[in-house]
């Protein structure tokens, strides 16, 4: 093990220990006045939980630091029928939460399997493409293993989870353009992509957004929420202004929020980062951003000195992951776009995207782990 943690990309753990510590604090902050109403005048129900969460997912981290990517070239395809399997089910006995039939209730905790989709997802278009690297200018090869992607994209779609599918088709996206494929076949499909976007907003623009549902429709609608304050699309955003305006430079202090008092819904899981700034100031929320930004640099450093095809995906895989998550939940927290309901990597409450992060971040470290070990090799 001593090897293993030295030869580990250290600023990735590292920060990773720091934000899942000081998001484990900010759950108990957050959720303490929901958790005291709704769980027999305790404040530390969802803060256990997400203990609990973080403890479960260490587990499969030590698992896959120490298993070899290459190994799962046996299970991927196993992995991703069950992960599609499960998703089929979710239709016939997945819970309602949140307006989407997204969960499995299994005693006190809900499992989604639209987050282990992503990282399935990521694991099985690097190795699909390692494994035919050498026949990636065949168009069948380059697109056949998108197929099971857009199942899984149209099985959460109608949940109806638009967050999660849109976030699951820019991930296949990321991961396809950055396969290697030559100039001429990348430049083909620049123009089916844009195509495809094209058709989306013409749809979107001829139908006024008809086909959504009336909460899905009404996210569209983010712009003045303060002026729509007593209607649902302005309700969660304004109250997430005032708790960035509350906060100013320096904060009130850990624990003295005020929007967290039932003013500011998904107080501990959505809008998690209104809270931190409300709390701590806008000085801690440019730190977040800044660990971010470091973060996400290491995880394509870890890309970049890969020294296989299937190591360097699952790393860009991973960044496409984190980057999206975090795009998507401060975009809509900000107003700079609908809200989705995304969960914020490493501060928001929920079992299933925590430790599904933590196996991404360990698959990452693996990566970094096998590069470190290959280049000792060589310089023997």
């Amino acid at each position: 093990m001593k090897k293993i943690f030295q030869r580990m990309d250290k600023p990735v753990l590292f920060i990773s220990i720091v934000m899942f510590a000081f998001g484990l604090i900010m759950v108990l902050s957050a959720s303490s006045m929901e958790s005291y109403m709704r769980y027999g005048f305790s404040p530390y129900h969802y803060f256990i939980r997400q203990a609990i969460f973080l403890g479960v997912g260490i587990i499969p981290f030590i698992f896959i630091i120490i298993f070899p990517t290459n190994k799962y070239r046996h299970l991927i395809n196993l992995a991703m029928f069950a992960v599609i399997s499960l998703l089929f089910g979710l239709t016939i006995w997945g819970s309602v939460a949140k307006n989407a039939q997204s969960w499995f209730s299994i005693g006190p905790f809900n499992i989604q399997p639209s987050e282990l989709a992503k990282v399935i997802i990521i694991m099985f278009l690097a190795i699909y493409y390692d494994k035919y690297k050498d026949e990636l200018d065949n168009q069948w090869v380059l697109i056949k293993p998108l197929l099971p992607c857009i199942i899984i994209f149209v099985l959460v779609a109608i949940q109806p989870d638009l967050g999660t599918a849109g976030i699951i088709c820019l991930l296949t996206v990321i991961i396809f353009y950055a396969v290697p494929m030559t100039k001429k076949t990348r430049n083909i499909y620049n123009k089916i992509f844009l195509g495809g976007i094209l058709v989306v907003l013409s749809v979107m623009l001829a139908t006024g957004g008809s086909f959504l549902r009336g909460y899905q429709a009404e996210r569209l609608n983010f712009f003045d929420p303060c002026e729509r304050y007593q209607e649902d699309s302005g309700y969660q955003l304004c109250n997430s202004f005032i708790a960035f305006k509350n906060g100013g430079i320096s904060g009130q202090g850990i624990g003295e929020s005020t929007q967290k008092y039932l003013y500011l819904p998904e107080s501990y899981t959505d809008f998690i980062f209104p809270i931190i700034v409300e709390e701590c100031g806008l000085i801690i929320g440019i730190v977040i951003l800044i660990m971010y930004m470091v973060l996400l640099y290491r995880i394509i450093k870890v890309a970049r000195n890969a020294t296989n095809i299937h190591n360097s995906l699952i790393s860009y895989g991973v960044f496409a992951y984190i980057f999206l998550h975090i795009l998507v939940n401060l975009g809509g927290v900000m107003g700079l776009m609908p809200l989705t309901g995304v969960p914020l990597p490493f501060f928001s409450y929920g079992g299933s995207y925590t430790i599904c992060l933590m196996l991404a971040i360990a698959l990452v470290e693996r990566v970094a782990i096998e590069t470190s070990k290959k280049k000792e090799k060589s310089l023997k």
